[in-house]
């Protein structure tokens, strides 16, 4: 949901890249438009201002790009750790669930409560991981 939030409400990055590319031409444009200089120097100063946007643009593709690989490894660990995380969780719980079972039959109500509680703490540390990979992602 807070990924939903980010995109529909705020700026992100490629907004702000696309935003940065028009506003550097058409600031560029406009001053070499009102500069007194005759046609061909100012013919060659618009090429060499559009060819340093295009060098610009091109670094901050290439910075986009690593970034968002980076983070998309990361997203990729985290998601590892956390299944593995709760597949440890489950194992643990199956393994209370039968030690319970065998000791006591007659305790199966404790049985359900502390299933339901290893299965909140799951969820919580589940939650806990999304919040922090998220606040993680905001920071970048």
């Amino acid at each position: 949901m807070s990924n939903e939030n980010q995109n529909n409400g705020g700026m992100n990055g490629k907004d702000f890249v696309i935003g940065t590319l028009l506003g550097g031409i058409i600031g560029a444009s406009v001053a070499l438009l009102y500069a007194p200089k005759a046609g061909k120097d100012l013919r060659e100063d618009i090429n060499t201002g559009a060819g340093q946007v295009r060098e610009r643009a091109s670094e901050w593709k290439n910075t986009a790009y690593d970034k968002g690989n980076e983070l998309y490894e990361r997203a990729q660990e985290s998601s590892k750790n956390l299944g593995e995380k709760i597949k440890q969780k489950k194992d643990d719980i199956q393994e209370r669930v039968d030690y319970l079972r065998s000791e006591n039959k007659e305790q199966g109500q404790e049985i359900a409560e502390d299933v339901a509680e290893a299965i909140e703490e799951a969820a919580d540390e589940m939650e806990r991981q999304e919040a922090d990979m998220n606040f993680k992602n905001s920071q970048n």
